[in-house]
């Protein structure tokens, strides 16, 4: 078996955090799935749905460079309150992290209390939008910075018509992480709330600030994220398969930190790969997913053997071979949690990867 049980490779966790760093694992390691490596500096082939090793060397993307001449898309933000909203509104906290459930190892018990807060929304607008036509749109976690951080790769994409003209909307979470914070009841838990919040309360908000028209179209619709971001991406087009179909994630956390404990998901976002990607019928959803050789191991109290980023997003590439779909796997030599190294190399290639085909289907 590939997991890796906690006894032997971490020493004993006080609190929330670990006191040993996680282990470097290999691609070949017992149980992984088969992958190709690739030389330094390269990434996969676009038109592949496959395993692929990259690194522990990266080369920067040259698409990450102003290149003269390029039209440049406009950055906008705003914020949200809270206390404006329908979902959501208020937003939950906590003091300190919860304690294992001595009923359930699978959930914890954690005493939360409500707040408000303000979203901040970052919003790329690409060069030579004309109101009033639809536009795609990709959604991201964790901002609002992304939408000037990713500007520079979506203008020479977009220019180099690799991409099409997409709307980037880079969505701050409610504040804090994981089990009773705003941020994991938004990201973590197994559901569609989170979907619909940005349907009813942001994308409104975002065709009136910026004056965009958004596509109604799920495949011209995309939602990315790293760690709780990348799992919240999926979920978003798993539950909501009628508003997404495209999803990139980084270190997604496909383990087991969705609270309070849902007996129709036990498992959290580990159920993906345990249960529901095998054994549910084929979803149109087109997934990147990437993961780093040394990402989280258990990280915090819980021991439930669903705390292991590595294997989760291994599991998940095997089940997504195995059922059909269009997806792409990258490990990441010499990368932690977020791989943000590796990123500097691949993410103009996942972005690409991701809205392939979306062209050729709309007929342009």
């Amino acid at each position: 078996m590939f997991r890796l049980r906690t006894a032997v490779l971490l020493a004993a966790v006080v609190g929330s955090s670990v006191s040993a760093a996680p282990p470097v694992r290999k691609y070949d390691d017992p149980g992984a799935p088969p992958f190709k490596v690739l030389k330094e500096g390269e990434n996969p082939p676009l038109d592949a749905y496959d395993n692929f090793v990259i690194g522990p060397k990266y080369v920067p993307a040259p698409e990450r460079k102003k290149v003269d001449g390029v039209p440049e898309g406009k950055v906008e933000s705003f914020e949200i309150d809270s206390k404006e909203t329908k979902l959501f509104n208020p937003g939950i906290a906590r003091k300190v992290f919860g304690k294992v459930d001595p009923k359930n190892p699978k959930t914890l018990i954690v005493e939360t209390h409500p707040i408000d807060y303000k979203r901040k929304i970052g919003v790329y607008v690409p060069s030579g939008y004309k109101e009033g036509t639809e536009a795609p749109f990709m959604v991201v976690h964790d901002g609002p910075g992304q939408a000037g951080g990713y500007k520079t790769i979506l203008d020479n994409l977009i220019a180099q018509k690799r991409i099409p003209p997409i709307v980037l909307i880079s969505i701050a979470s409610g504040g804090g992480d994981a089990q009773g914070h705003e941020r994991g009841k938004e990201y973590d838990n197994m559901n569609g709330d989170y979907a619909t919040y940005i349907e009813d309360e942001v994308l409104p908000r975002v065709e009136k600030h910026c004056k965009v028209k958004l596509t109604k179209d799920p495949d011209g619709r995309a939602a990315a994220g790293n760690s709780s971001g990348g799992s919240c991406a999926l979920i978003m087009a798993w539950f909501r398969n009628d508003l997404y179909r495209r999803v990139l994630t980084t270190s997604g956390t496909f383990v087991n930190q969705a609270w309070p404990f849902d007996e129709k998901y036990p498992d959290g976002a580990w159920g993906f790969h345990e249960t529901l990607i095998p054994k549910e019928p084929k979803k149109p959803i087109r997934l990147f997913i990437s993961v780093g050789d040394s990402d989280l191991l258990n990280p915090n109290v819980m021991r439930d053997d669903m705390h292991d980023w590595v294997e989760a997003n291994h599991r998940m590439a095997k089940v997504l071979k195995d059922k059909g779909y269009e997806y792409q796997y990258l490990f990441c030599r010499g990368a932690g949690h977020s791989v943000g190294n590796a990123q500097q190399q691949f993410l103009p290639h996942a972005i690409e990867w991701v809205w392939k085909g979306y062209g050729d289907k709309k007929g342009k």
